[in-house]
């Protein structure tokens, strides 16, 4: 992993970025994007999470970029995709989690009508991360699906609202809660945003939940990624022993979306916004 270099680092560890580095991170973000454009064709029942990859890594060479994933920590695969109540981290072509009266059960990892995913992408282009994720739908979705859906990316989207200097961490992360348990469902807790730029991981963790006014003020220059995972049921998860599968404990249906963004002098930019405008399944 390469280390971040320029700028400066406040007192919180946290990188404010040159003007001029918004560029890379605009090119990474947008290769990213295109990728999980390109992919939204292949996702219909029957189809499997390992030909999703395969999908995915074929695009990943096409656009000249490299996966930030493969290798990363032992992890041996370009995508995350997550499947139902799988949180993050799901591996692509493992046989999708079930659980007592699942009414898709499976032995593999084959789509089936109605399923819900997450995939997750990022790359490195001329030293920078682009790191997003979506949801997508295997056919039609059921109602609540569809409103899990719906809230997580208004979720992302409004926690997205209060970024601008002056604003802190705790006003992401407030924004995002009251507007997710005003609508019956919980925020995960386990997992969080995060800076990026010239390196996957940096400070500070970007929490989904949290109050008003705390944590870290926000600067012009910070770039970070905000990436809501929101449950149906109680936020509580567990990591299943592939060490990286992370589920709903409650088993109830998660979802989440991700966007990578920068700190402007007056607001936000969103580095990963769809060429498409298909961020959103529809």
């Amino acid at each position: 992993m390469r280390h971040d270099t320029g700028g400066r680092l406040t007192r919180d560890g946290i990188r404010i970025h040159d003007p001029e580095d918004f560029a890379g991170m605009h090119a990474a973000g947008a290769v990213a994007a295109k990728i999980l454009d390109d992919v939204a064709p292949h996702v219909c029942p029957g189809q499997t999470t390992g030909g999703l990859e395969e999908v995915i890594r074929a695009a990943v060479e096409a656009s000249g970029s490299t996966s930030a994933t493969i290798g990363y920590r032992g992890y041996q695969h370009a995508s995350c995709i997550s499947v139902n109540h799988v949180v993050c981290h799901g591996i692509p072509g493992s046989k999708i989690p079930k659980w007592k009266n699942d009414s898709h059960a499976r032995n593999d990892d084959t789509l089936l009508d109605g399923d819900i995913l997450n995939i997750d992408v990022t790359v490195i282009v001329d030293g920078w991360y682009g790191d997003t994720s979506r949801m997508y739908v295997a056919g039609e979705p059921k109602p609540y699906a569809q409103r899990l859906i719906q809230v997580t990316h208004d979720a992302l989207m409004i926690g997205i609202e209060q970024v601008k200097p002056g604003n802190t961490f705790g006003d992401i992360g407030h924004a995002i809660q009251s507007y997710v348990e005003g609508h019956r469902m919980s925020v995960v807790r386990d997992f969080c945003g995060h800076g990026l730029g010239r390196v996957f991981h940096a400070p500070p963790n970007v929490l989904h939940y949290g109050r008003a006014g705390s944590g870290p003020q926000l600067e012009e220059g910070m770039f970070f990624t905000i990436e809501p995972m929101v449950n149906l049921g109680r936020p509580e998860t567990k990591v299943l022993k592939d060490e990286w599968t992370a589920i709903t404990r409650d088993k109830s249906l998660s979802a989440q979306f991700e966007h990578s963004v920068g700190v402007t002098s007056d607001g936000v930019e969103i580095f990963t916004l769809s060429p498409g405008g298909k961020f959103h399944p529809t």
